[in-house]
């Protein structure tokens, strides 16, 4: 599954719900705390189309969509390790490329209910995992307020990573995030393609 553009292999991880149910699809045991670059896909729950549509090759965010990219746009404000780098929202998913770079900063959440909105709490994880969470659970927030759908799940449980293990790696990426809405008519995760399968 995924998107094969010329000379790209598909970074996409097929579908396999014996691996996307309780096992975790981390590579062991590797220290996702430790610096390096990733790249990340989440998928909405369900891969609902909320966060847009491309037309004529280009994504047009929604409402839903403008969230998640202020948000992930934040990430650095929140978590100073985190350098970002290429990403592209689609219509059901977000793929990205970040950083982890200095191992000893800690991510600073907000304190929801504190009087006084410059307070902050230091997170001792690290890990990505923990970013992804925090910003899953920051884009579910807001657009449960939005969409005034307390409770509600937005993004699907888990998410892939991949880690990037060299310059030409972090190039194909680039560039397979770069051409991602321009392929969509034929990419695995739109829904009309699976339609007419």
């Amino acid at each position: 599954m995924g998107i094969f553009l010329p000379g790209v292999p598909s970074l996409i991880m097929p579908d396999h719900p014996e691996i996307h149910h309780r096992r975790s699809i981390r590579l062991q045991p590797y220290d996702y705390a430790q610096a390096g670059a990733y790249f990340v896909t989440i998928c909405t729950v369900g891969r609902a189309c909320w966060l847009g549509e491309v037309v004529g090759g280009e994504m047009r965010l929604s409402a839903l969509g403008q969230i998640v990219e202020r948000e992930w746009l934040r990430t650095p404000t929140i978590c100073p390790q985190v350098e970002l780098d290429a990403y592209v929202i689609m219509p059901n998913h977000f793929h990205a490329v970040l950083l982890l770079t200095d191992v000893g900063a800690y991510c600073n959440t907000p304190l929801q209910h504190a009087p006084d909105t410059t307070q902050s709490l230091q997170s001792p994880s690290q890990t990505l995992g923990a970013i992804i969470r925090g910003f899953k659970g920051a884009t579910t927030k807001q657009i449960n307020l939005l969409r005034q759908t307390p409770g509600a799940s937005f993004w699907q449980r888990n998410y892939y990573e991949h880690i990037i293990r060299d310059e030409h790696d972090l190039a194909e990426i680039r560039r397979y995030i770069e051409f991602n809405p321009g392929c969509w008519a034929d990419d695995a995760e739109n829904p009309a393609r699976q339609g007419a399968i």
